[in-house]
Formats: C-alpha cells, structure tokens, sequence
C-alpha cells in the first residue's frame, strides 16, 4: 500500500516504540491517529512532530480494553479522515506476574490489554476496510511469543495471542486486507534496566546492539507496503534468537 494521503491509527502510537512506528508511517505520507490512555502528554509532543511533517494527525485518548471507548476512538477517526487504511495494534503492557499467581490482576490486565484490545480494534476497522476494500492490520508482538519469559505469564500469552490473531485476520478479511505481525527484540531500555544488564542484553544479539524505535517503525512501514505479504511475521530483533548459538551447538 501506498502510504501517501493513507489513514492509520496506532494505538499508544505516542511514545516509545510506538512513537517511533508514529513517525515512520508519518513519514511516508500517512495521516496519523494515535490512541492514548494515561500519557497525554507524550502523545501530544508526538503529535507536534507529526504536523511539522506535513501530514494531518489527531491524538484521541482510548482505553483498547473497552469496547466503548474502542468504538468511540474508529468513529472519531473514521469521521475526521473518512477512511482508516491501516490499523498497528502496539498498545501494551509490561506487568510481571510470576507462576502461580496470588493476584489475578497482572494476568487480567495483560490479557484484557493485548488480546482483547487488538480484537476489539481490529474487529472494529475491518467493517471499514472490507467497505473500502483497502486495509492492512499490524500486529506488535515480541520474542515472548515465541518463548516463554520467566516472571511475565500474561505478557507471553498475550503476545502469543497477537500472532494466532494475525493469521485468522489475514485468512478471514482476505483478500482486500492484510494482516501482518512485527516481533521486535530489544528496541527500547526498560527503566527497571540497569547498566549490566542493559550491556548484557545487548551482547545477547549477533549485532551486539539494542534496536532504536525508528528501526522498529521501518519495518512496520515495511509491512504496510508488502502488497504481496499477509499472515506473516516479521522478527526485527538483531538475532537475539540465536546469540546464545555463536559459541556452541547442542
């Protein structure tokens, strides 16, 4: 797809990684929504960066765990921009909840952010799309989905969750949308990183280096304008998979 004069809404598309896919689509000519719950003023810096671009953007603040407010948030942007052409579900959370649990609010919260908040987004836009017969659906997992993280459960699943989800977008909303995944690796320090273990991190890639926020938005632009890719995921994680095979087999 052709970004140019293009819709898309990103949820938390106002800081961090979502920033980063924000700009990137901004970038390529795209008009961005971006979606909030509690950073409102990260997503109103973003939204600064966005104009000086040249392209029209609007912040709307949304709770994806409410179908309401998820109703809400796709008739505002379908009211103002007429179309909704892409859809990144990148709101997220990252809550730990070591096994077994004697608070069910960490898995509650993480589920409810990630596999119900991309279901409702997505089942929202795709009446859109169909209508338009024009769309692309992106999905933000990690390397969770693809093994287990000791100490965060409900993050694991959920992103697991993002990637089943994917594909039964792309094989239900097909052929005039797309559905497609992107499984970062290490883009964005946590704050609960120290400087060990940010190094350490980082020289468990065969890069030797964390991701940037930007590399993440490239690829995500990337998915947006594969015309010929759907269902698939793309890992974007400098071969963090692998590190731990430089130096033995077995």
């Amino acid at each position: 797809m052709d970004l140019q004069n293009r819709t898309a809404i990103i949820t938390g598309g106002g800081k961090r990684v979502g920033r980063g896919i924000t700009l990137a689509l901004a970038e390529a000519g795209a008009n961005v929504v971006m979606t909030y719950r509690q950073s409102g003023e990260e997503a109103k810096n973003t939204l600064a960066e966005v104009e000086a671009l040249g392209v029209s953007a609007m912040i709307i603040q949304c709770d994806v765990t409410d179908l309401a407010s998820v109703r809400a948030m796709v008739a505002a942007a379908a009211a103002r921009f007429e179309t909704i052409d892409v859809l990144v579900n990148n709101a997220s959370v990252f809550v730990p909840d070591h096994l077994p649990v004697k608070d069910y609010a960490g898995w509650h919260n993480a589920i409810d952010t990630l596999v119900h908040g991309s279901f409702y987004c997505s089942n929202e836009v795709a009446p859109l799309m169909l209508a338009q017969k024009r769309g692309v659906i992106i999905g933000i997992a990690d390397l969770s989905a693809l093994e287990p993280w000791p100490g965060f459960a409900g993050h694991a699943v959920g992103k697991g969750a993002i990637l089943t989800l994917t594909r039964q977008l792309a094989l239900e909303l097909a052929p005039h949308v797309r559905a497609n995944a992107l499984i970062p690796g290490p883009a964005l320090r946590p704050r609960s990183y120290d400087d060990a273990k940010y190094e350490r991190v980082a020289h468990s890639t065969l890069l030797e280096r964390w991701g940037t926020a930007t590399e993440m938005g490239q690829a995500v632009r990337f998915l947006c304008e594969a015309e010929y890719v759907t269902g698939e995921f793309l890992t974007v994680d400098g071969g963090q998979r692998f590190g731990h095979r430089r130096h033995e087999h077995g």
